[in-house]
């Protein structure tokens, strides 16, 4: 079994090589761009062009005569163009309204060719044909050295990133490595049920655990919609210098949120011993939402990603659960009593057992409940699924086990 990660890692470049470097990615953005508007105006049927070598056949011999951008940083860009305009393809299939995409972020492409890894640091290819070589920071403890370090980590292409506010470079390093399959069929099967909420805390698991502060995420996307509104109206060009400063700032914070809420997620199911992290699959309230609930239908599906990674490296499986009546169902073993009147904000109290729990608490036992439930009905494997709970753990037929611990 293949397991990908994406190490970011922080870089040290030259000072005089800074110059070298922001005209190499100004550059590559310039040369994606071109390849976007060629691939935009569309093929002899008038259809958005979404595959690379019909993109580099087009315009490649153009944009690398026009631009001086290094060959494989000119590929690099017509292969980020292609991906793009894929997505944008997509959408339009969807019956979604579409613009042509237009790059504002300082970001390039390197694929094999035009990167080198080494210990400590890499050489990357630049404008005019030569390379600059830029050393890797690490916290102490980071996760991201034993990545880029340890051999057993397959380096390979990656995404050079720009923070103007920080004058700071940033590293995505695509890594893989293998991992045995492990052998036999698993008789029993542990689920961790995840409640993601839009404010308080971002997740909330069926063992207890309440991870990641949605408040401050709604904060920072305020504040950073704020003021990109009131750059917006003054129109200048550092306003939009400053816009994009901000965005990129935005992203790289979001990211690394992101990041440590879900680790913390594979982190518990780890520790409780569990096979598979249950989310309330979202799929179908997608279409006719605010564009706030659009950020936090982002920031779900964020979460959700960057936790399937993880858990891959655990051996860990990610399911789905319908979310229908989580919120109102009586978890309580022998209970099960669904009714709207049993949650009022933060607070769930059964009216018919009396039960009272956390109410994102009490959602998420009954995500994985339900999966539980719809194994069963399946007959899946024949294997046995038990609910993780903060004491123990009930199997589908209602038999509670306590912790060992």
């Amino acid at each position: 079994m293949e397991i990908t990660r994406t190490a970011v890692v922080k870089l040290s470049v030259p000072d005089k090589r800074c110059d070298d470097l922001k005209r190499t990615m100004n550059t590559f953005q310039d040369a994606a761009q071109r390849f976007v508007d060629r691939g935009w105006d569309g093929d002899d049927d008038g259809y958005v062009i979404t595959s690379s070598n019909h993109l580099q056949r087009l315009r490649y011999d153009d944009i690398r005569d026009e631009t001086a951008l290094h060959a494989d940083l000119c590929v690099g860009a017509a292969n980020y163009a292609a991906d793009v305009l894929s997505s944008v393809a997509e959408k339009m299939k969807d019956g979604e309204r579409t613009s042509k995409p237009v790059f504002t972020s300082n970001t390039t492409v390197y694929n094999t060719n035009a990167i080198t890894y080494f210990d400590g640091y890499c050489s990357l290819a630049a404008y005019g044909g030569s390379r600059v070589h830029a050393e890797y920071l690490y916290p102490n403890d980071s996760i991201q050295a034993e990545y880029m370090e340890r051999d057993e980590w397959t380096k390979q292409g990656a995404k050079l990133r720009y923070d103007h506010q920080t004058d700071t470079y940033y590293l995505h390093v695509s890594i893989k490595k293998e991992r045995e399959e492990s052998s036999g069929e698993v008789e029993n099967q542990t689920v961790l049920g995840v409640d993601r909420n839009v404010d308080g805390y971002l997740a909330v698991t069926s063992t207890g655990a309440f991870i990641g502060n949605a408040d401050l995420l709604n904060h920072k996307r305020r504040e950073y919609e704020r003021r990109r509104a009131r750059l917006q109206q003054r129109g200048t060009r550092n306003a939009h210098l400053t816009i994009q400063s901000i965005g990129d700032t935005f992203a790289n914070w979001s990211e690394d949120f992101f990041h440590q809420v879900s680790k913390e997620l594979v982190k518990e199911a780890v520790l409780q011993e569990c096979t598979a992290i249950v989310f309330e699959d979202l799929e179908g309230i997608r279409n006719g939402i605010s564009n706030a609930s659009k950020f936090q239908q982002w920031g779900f599906n964020k979460l959700k990603r960057q936790v399937e990674y993880k858990a891959k490296a655990e051996g860990l499986s990610v399911e789905t659960a319908h979310p229908q009546y989580t919120s109102q169902r009586c978890s309580a073993t022998g209970c099960g009593f669904t009714h709207e009147g049993n949650r009022d904000g933060d607070e769930f109290t059964c009216q018919k057992c009396g039960k009272e729990l956390h109410s994102d608490y009490n959602a998420a036992r009954n995500i994985a409940h339900k999966f539980i439930q719809n194994r069963r009905k399946s007959g899946s494997g024949g294997a046995t699924y038990h609910l993780a709970l903060k004491s123990g753990t009930v199997n589908g037929t209602g038999d509670y086990s306590p912790s060992t611990a």
